[in-house]
């Protein structure tokens, strides 16, 4: 399929190719923190801190970046260990000294609620973050446990990431795995506000860094690094928004991991060795690799010269690199400020293979024949 970058350019072209308005979704990420950051969960149904001998987070698809993102944050000074759960069956260690967060934005994910009623039966301490009314709050809420009501506002859940990252969040720091100040929330809001307009559709492809990113990218298959484990996280969301948004394939990874395997691949069958001519038909080109290195200020000093000579390896091969830092002065920050280009990135590359960035069939169908 021809990526047609025309399209880009014209705000009709990406209302029409938009239909389910992804894009304006995406843009209430601000006001999904500033909603969630003052609807503060009532901590009292949780363990007190030194209470948890681990705390286990579950959640699947769009809803479970929540917890990945609890784990990253929380890495560094966490004084038990924060795990990132999917699927149908907690780990076996998993007992009554273990907290488990489930995340569920629609609150009737099978995984989510399997997870939870395991927990349940094992005496966990729990806490829930689904849409209110839902069979998953519902559950929460007999178990006597911590329910955070969500409010998907009619998105998909991967348009709600701060609806549901957030409440995660401040558990973690109710319980004592990390720590975020309050004024955290407003800033955070402010960036991903002030990034939605400089990526907007109205924006053209020369001042708008989204567009110029999905342009790169069309065509190649993107290894997208990211330097720090939060970075990681945005490598992995970037990974699943292109798959439901453009369905289109990229392989995330992190340093220094990706140079004890990916690296490998700058000499593979995907290499491109020459430099593209810039004369050539797009459409009659073969896919080859283009590296994206989420990079930040949080970087280890290994995994600093490691970014840069990846770098290096790729550029003297021929494949493009783009290197990616999100602003701010918390990493917090820094990770919603680039995970914001990032969306709208997996959005417009949507619109110029001609996808709808809403539909999601294969999901459905599937979620159909598992239900007959």
């Amino acid at each position: 399929m021809e990526f047609n970058d025309l399209l880009l350019d014209d705000a009709q072209a990406i209302e029409a190719a938009d239909a389910g308005g992804m894009l304006l979704a995406t843009a209430t990420a601000g006001a999904q923190v500033r909603s969630a950051s003052t609807q503060l969960p009532d901590v009292a149904a949780l363990p007190a801190r030194g209470e948890v001998r681990s705390v286990v987070i579950c959640g699947m698809g769009g809803s479970g970046v929540a917890g990945e993102v609890l784990k990253a944050v929380s890495g560094p000074t966490s004084p038990v260990p924060v795990v990132a759960h999917r699927g149908y069956t907690l780990p076996a260690w998993v007992g009554a000294l273990d907290l488990v967060i489930v995340v569920s934005c629609s609150g009737s994910t099978e995984e989510a609620l399997a997870l939870h009623g395991e927990a349940v039966r094992r005496g966990c301490p729990s806490a829930v973050v689904a849409s209110e009314g839902s069979p998953l709050a519902l559950a929460g809420i007999a178990a006597g446990g911590l329910v955070v009501p969500v409010n998907p506002g009619g998105r998909q859940p991967r348009a709600n990431l701060w609806a549901l990252t957030v409440p995660v969040l401040q558990i973690g720091a109710a319980v004592g795995l990390c720590s975020v100040n309050a004024d955290v929330w407003e800033r955070l809001a402010d960036l991903v506000d002030a990034e939605a307009m400089a990526c907007g559709p109205m924006v053209s492809v020369p001042e708008n860094p989204a567009k110029q990113l999905a342009y790169s990218l069309a065509g190649t298959l993107p290894l997208v690094w990211g330097c720090t484990p939060l970075m990681a996280v945005a490598a992995l969301r970037f990974q699943a928004q292109c798959a439901e948004n453009a369905d289109y394939p990229v392989i995330p990874g992190e340093l220094p991991e990706v140079n004890h395997n990916q690296v490998v691949m700058f000499d593979g069958a995907m290499a491109a060795i020459a430099p593209d001519d810039i004369f050539a038909d797009r459409a009659e080109r073969a896919m080859s690799l283009s590296v994206v290195l989420l990079r930040d200020d949080a970087e280890h000093d290994q995994v600093m010269r490691r970014a840069r000579y990846s770098r290096d390896m790729a550029e003297q091969r021929g494949i493009g690199v783009h290197e990616l830092r999100g602003a701010g002065d918390d990493p917090l920050e820094r990770f919603a400020q680039l995970t914001a280009r990032l969306d709208m990135a997996s959005i417009y590359l949507a619109v110029g293979f001609g996808v709808d960035p809403s539909e999601i069939g294969p999901i459905t169908e599937l979620k159909e024949r598992i239900g007959s």
